[in-house]
């Protein structure tokens, strides 16, 4: 499936990957990022370009072919993580790593200009390429659509990828309609009373009563959503307390949220704002619960996933759902979209750690068929 030309940039994407992943930076403060982007589209002869965001850039290449508005996204952040990878070209800046690959989807993009740029013909239509910062928060895709660039470039249809470990080498996996979850984090902040450990009676303790929420907030999932319905709730940290001898009068918890279905997602949000609230009282406490919402649920157009199965071919398997969320989804609210998995899954070399790991690693040779992906995909979707 992967021609000779595409075959043929294997040295370039894999170095604009190793550079880029040596600069990573957290959202909306991409300016060595934004400025690599900036230089490698002039070198590719783009001169139709739009800043957004400050961080971010949007590229376009109008074709003599006439045929439909296509965007194609790449994020272009990094994580707050401490690199453990081994690489000779590891992060330069301490306590931040290209952790969920976005250096390997800029790089997939970079080299699909860089194709476009030797090959021109191919181009059919208008393409859009999306550079998006703030993928990992606060969510550069809302604020973009929110500019209302893409809606004035009169997008028709945006796709996006991410390379996957949990998906083997040479494997391209899509799934029609929800893909991804709607996710929020969930702060708690339970109020009590302060006393002295010795005399309990006179206070009301916020971490006594924490432990009751905590319980009492699973059976949500338990007893009011069904089976049927997937939906996690889960609390990863919690702090409270002054001392060993002193009843606690705050405990905070933070947690995450996550559900394919809007009814069901709005269903727990109003659960646990009842639950909680009540748990509590019922302790002498109070409740203030908080729900940053965050990402919608990805919901692949199905038409474009027919689209990409037939191009894919044999590289194509459909993949079941994740409850792990993309920022993709807010463009998929107003324009129909398509996001897919690139596998980067390699057993005999130890290419298994997750995405969000320090050691997190994948061969460059892998995204050419992304490359090769989104080349089929111009044809594809024009004639679908």
């Amino acid at each position: 499936m992967i021609d000779s030309e595409v075959k043929g940039l294997e040295e370039l994407v894999t170095r604009m990957r190793r550079e880029l992943h040596q600069i990573p930076e957290l959202g909306l403060k991409e300016y060595q990022t934004a400025a690599y982007i900036r230089e490698k589209l002039v070198l590719f002869g783009i001169t139709e370009t739009y800043e957004v965001l400050g961080t971010g850039t949007i590229a376009v290449l109008r074709g003599s072919k006439p045929g439909k508005t296509l965007a194609f996204r790449t994020d272009i952040d990094a994580l707050p993580v401490e690199e453990q990878t081994g690489y000779d070209f590891a992060s330069k800046t301490p306590g931040k790593m290209h952790a969920c690959g976005h250096d390997g989807h800029m790089a997939t993009v970079l080299g699909f200009l860089a194709y476009l740029h030797q090959y021109p013909e191919k181009i059919q239509g208008t393409l859009v390429f999306v550079f998006q910062p703030a993928e990992e928060g606060p969510g550069g895709a809302e604020l973009i659509m929110k500019d209302g660039i893409l809606q004035k470039l009169g997008v028709e249809q945006i796709v996006g990828l991410h390379v996957f470990p949990d998906l083997p080498v040479g494997k391209i996996s899509c799934r029609p309609g929800a893909m991804m979850a709607r996710n929020a984090e969930v702060t708690i902040t339970i109020k009590g009373v302060s006393t002295h450990g010795a005399q309990p009676q006179l206070g009301e303790d916020a971490i006594v009563a924490a432990g009751g929420v905590i319980t009492g907030l699973n059976s949500i999932l338990a007893r009011n959503i069904s089976p049927l319905d997937n939906v996690v709730l889960t609390f990863g940290t919690i702090h409270g307390g002054e001392a060993m001898n002193i009843v606690a009068k705050e405990v905070v918890l933070h947690g995450t949220m996550r559900a394919f279905d809007d009814r069901v997602y709005d269903e727990v949000v109003r659960r646990v704002e009842l639950v909680a609230g009540e748990i509590a009282k019922g302790y002498g406490c109070e409740a203030i619960v908080e729900f940053n919402h965050m990402y919608r649920v990805v919901d692949n157009d199905p038409e474009m996933v027919h689209v990409l199965e037939k191009v894919a071919g044999d590289y194509y398997v459909e993949t079941p759902p994740y409850l792990i969320a993309e920022d993709f989804s807010w463009y998929q609210q107003e324009i129909p979209g398509m996001f897919f998995f690139l596998g980067i899954r390699d057993e005999e070399k130890g290419y298994t750690y997750p995405l969000h790991s320090g050691k997190m690693k994948f061969d460059e040779v892998n995204l050419l068929l992304g490359v090769q992906t989104y080349i089929n995909l111009i044809t594809g979707l024009n004639e679908a």
